[in-house]
């Protein structure tokens, strides 16, 4: 038997010359064949509606005051909580006007579900490029929802990307810098923090009662014991002990390439990274289209689709609403593992 949710999914529209119109509308019209939770959109009613005329998609969309409204009429139409776009919006042609609203839609998703009117925050994609136009000054959404996190609580937040798919969860420990700069930043006070926060939110989101890491090198071969490199042994190293020291079953430093393949990931439930495309690559090769990207650390569940704004196909039907139906299903089970762990 099916358990009735008792909050909907907050659903940030992203830019909306984007995909995530496109695929927020496929992904609703297949609601009843693949179960999926219900959720609201919080975005431009009028950017969906002309959206659904493109595709030539027969979707009733709504527009909501109240949360408690969502579920309700989820089975019958698309609930919106309106966000002007700020301009007439052109599938596949960004525009800095639609910034501010783009921001209030994530804005107001993180606080619907931090006082309690919604279940998890699912975030349609975003341009970076076009927010930064407007003036957004953080590396990207992950670090936004950390700050706003951080307002919302007052306490400090440190957030962690991870991307969870059939076949690989992977962390990347450094994310949005230059690869030449990972050296520098990489410490090993936060390798312990980012594996303490991955073991804590799979025990307490995921379900998992004893997790197990392992952490990859950042030299080929995982430096050859110091001579391809330093930095395996003087700094991952001793961050493994920290963690077994602390009851954590972290393996490694291991090398990257041989981290990957079928029979090595059987034996780990995460893998912790160094760097963004060490982990990246892995995880969209094995997973792309079924992959999502969750935010550990923070103090509600977030996930997004594992791929950008794709503005090249915005409204032409060449879209796949499979990684944010994923996001969608993932953000519903993990929010509901948390709350029975509370």
């Amino acid at each position: 038997m099916t358990i009735p949710f008792s909050r909907p999914l907050a659903l940030s529209q992203g830019d909306p010359a984007g995909i995530g119109p496109d695929i927020t509308l496929m992904a609703w019209l297949r609601r009843r064949e693949l179960g999926l939770p219900p959720f609201f959109l919080i975005g431009d009613p009028e950017v969906l509606a002309l959206r659904a005329r493109q595709l030539n998609l027969s979707v009733s969309i709504r527009e909501i005051e109240k949360t408690s409204e969502a579920a309700g009429m989820f089975a019958d139409a698309l609930p919106v909580i309106t966000v002007p776009a700020g301009i007439e919006v052109v599938a596949g042609e960004p525009h800095a006007a639609t910034a501010k609203g783009t921001i209030a839609a994530i804005e107001k998703a993180v606080s619907l579900v931090i006082t309690g009117e919604a279940l998890a925050v699912v975030t349609n994609p975003i341009a970076k490029s076009v927010l930064y136009e407007a003036g957004f000054r953080f590396p990207g959404h992950t670090e936004f929802l950390a700050d706003l996190a951080a307002r919302a609580t007052g306490r400090p937040v440190t957030p962690v990307m991870m991307l969870s798919g059939p076949k690989l969860r992977a962390i990347p420990v450094t994310i949005h810098i230059p690869v030449r700069d990972v050296p520098q930043a990489l410490t090993g006070d936060l390798i312990v923090e980012t594996c303490r926060i991955a073991h804590e939110d799979l025990r307490q989101r995921f379900g998992i009662a004893a997790p197990r890491l392992a952490v990859a090198g950042l030299n080929p071969h995982a430096g050859e014991g110091g001579t391809i490199g330093r930095e395996d042994e003087d700094v991952i190293r001793p961050a493994i002990q920290r963690l077994r020291d602390g009851g954590i079953d972290a393996i490694g430093p291991l090398p990257a390439d041989t981290m990957f393949h079928d029979e090595a990931r059987a034996r780990y439930d995460v893998a912790v990274c160094m760097y963004h495309d060490q982990a990246l690559i892995p995880a969209k090769a094995l997973g792309f289209d079924d992959s999502v990207n969750v935010t550990l650390g923070l103090p509600f569940v977030r996930t997004s689709p594992d791929h950008g704004t794709a503005f090249g196909i915005a409204g032409k039907g060449l879209a796949r609403e499979q990684s944010l139906v994923a996001a969608l299903k993932l953000a519903a089970q993990l929010g509901r593992t948390a709350e029975s762990h509370r």
